[in-house]
C-alpha cells in the first residue's frame, strides 16, 4: 500500500503541493496527471529519504522499485548482458527468455545498449521492471516519445505486475499516458489533488440505454480522450478555443476536445466565470493575470500560466469586461 496523507510541500515562501491525500493498493495502478514541476515533486517526495515535506507519507515498510526519464544504462552492454546482470543484482527467479519475449526483444537480444533506438531502450527498461520484484512500482513518464508498438507492450507489462498484486503509481504530465493505463487519474491542479471522473465510451451490453429526461443542473464539461470521457471541473479549464470549427479545451498546457459548439460551452460556462473575449475564445476570468493594450483597437488577456498565455480580446468585448470587472 502507498498512502499520502495531507502532504503538503514549500519551496521558499511558495506553497507547491497543499494537503495531498491518497491511497493505492496492491494490485492496484493509479497515475497522476500534473505539470513538470509537480511530477518531479512527487517524485522525490517517494524516492529521497530527505525530501522536505508536512504531512506523511506511508509505503508500509514496502520495496520500492523507479523509474525515471533520467534513468542511464550501461550502454556498452547488450541487451542480455545487461539483463542478465539486472536478473543476478535483483535475484529474480523470472525466465530471462520470457521477459525478453514479453517485450518483443528477442531479435535485439545482442545488439549493444547505445545502439538502439529510444524505443527500444524503453523495452529494455519495461523488461528490467518485470526483474525487479518490488512491491511498490513509481514511474515517471515511462512511455515518453515512444511508438505505439512500445506503448502496448509498456501496458502488457504493467497488467503483469498489477496481477502480482504490485502497488503502481503513473507520473505523468500528459492525460492521454494516463488514461492509456487505467482509469485510476488524479490531477494537481493549482497545487491541489483531485481524482478525475473518467467513464469508458462504450454502454453495458445489458444496460437499458433509452433516454430519460431528467432535470438536473449537470457541472461538469465531458471530453474524449481515447475511448474515455473525462469530465473537467469548470475551474480546471483555462480557456476554451475554436479550432477548425472544433472546440478545444486548453487546461494546463494540454488539449481535450470539446462535443460541444463555442456557443453552447459559452452558455454552459458563462455562470462559472467564463467569458466569450472573442469570436474564437471563451476565458476564464479567474485565470487572466493582465489585460494588455497594445493599440486604441488591439487588445490581449495573459493568463496566470507557465507560459503566460496571450487570448486575444477583440474591441466590440473590451467595454462589457471593464463593465464586469468593475472598471469604467
Amino acid at each position: 500500500m502507498l498512502t499520502f496523507d495531507n502532504v503538503s510541500v514549500r519551496q521558499q515562501d511558495t506553497l507547491i503541493l497543499e494537503n495531498i491525500s491518497f491511497t493505492i493498493n496492491p494490485g492496484e495502478i493509479a497515475a497522476i496527471h500534473c505539470g513538470v514541476t509537480s511530477r518531479e515533486i512527487v517524485f522525490a517526495l517517494l524516492t529521497d529519504s530527505h525530501a522536505n515535506y508536512s504531512g506523511n507519507i506511508d509505503i508500509a515498510n514496502r520495496t520500492l522499485s523507479v523509474f525515471s526519464i533520467r534513468d542511464g544504462l550501461y550502454d556498452r552492454l547488450t541487451v542480455e548482458e545487461y539483463l542478465r546482470f539486472t536478473h543476478t543484482l535483483y535475484a529474480s527467479t523470472e525466465s530471462l527468455d520470457t521477459i525478453l519475449q514479453t517485450v518483443q526483444l528477442i531479435p535485439y537480444r545482442n545488439k549493444r545498449l547505445n545502439r538502439l533506438s529510444l524505443s527500444l531502450i524503453r523495452r529494455v527498461q519495461y523488461a528490467a521492471l518485470l526483474l525487479h520484484n518490488r512491491d511498490i512500482y513509481v514511474l515517471e513518464e515511462p512511455d515518453q516519445n515512444v511508438d505505439q508498438e512500445t506503448r502496448h507492450l509498456f501496458a502488457t507489462v504493467l497488467m503483469q505486475l498489477k496481477q502480482q498484486q504490485k502497488v503502481i503509481l503513473l507520473l505523468t504530465s500528459n492525460m492521454e499516458s494516463a488514461l492509456f493505463v487505467t482509469s485510476t487519474v488524479y490531477r494537481i491542479d493549482h497545487r491541489h489533488l483531485r481524482l478525475l471522473d473518467v467513464e469508458p465510451d462504450e454502454p453495458d451490453a445489458n444496460e437499458d440505454v433509452t433516454p430519460e429526461v431528467m432535470h438536473v443542473r449537470f457541472e461538469k464539461i465531458p471530453t474524449k480522450v481515447n475511448e474515455k470521457i473525462v469530465l473537467l471541473d469548470p475551474p480546471e479549464i483555462d480557456y476554451i478555443e475554436s479550432q477548425d470549427g472544433q472546440s478545444v479545451l486548453h487546461s494546463q498546457s494540454e488539449q481535450f476536445p470539446s462535443v460541444f459548439t463555442m456557443n453552447e460551452l459559452e452558455t454552459r460556462l458563462t455562470p462559472y466565470g467564463f467569458f466569450r473575449c472573442h469570436r474564437s475564445y471563451i476565458v476564464n476570468l479567474q485565470r487572466v493575470r493582465e489585460v494588455i493594450t497594445y493599440t486604441k483597437n488591439s487588445f490581449s488577456l495573459v493568463l496566470d500560466d507557465s507560459a503566460k498565455t496571450t487570448i486575444p480580446l477583440s474591441k466590440t468585448k473590451m467595454a462589457e469586461l471593464k463593465t464586469m470587472i468593475g472598471l469604467k
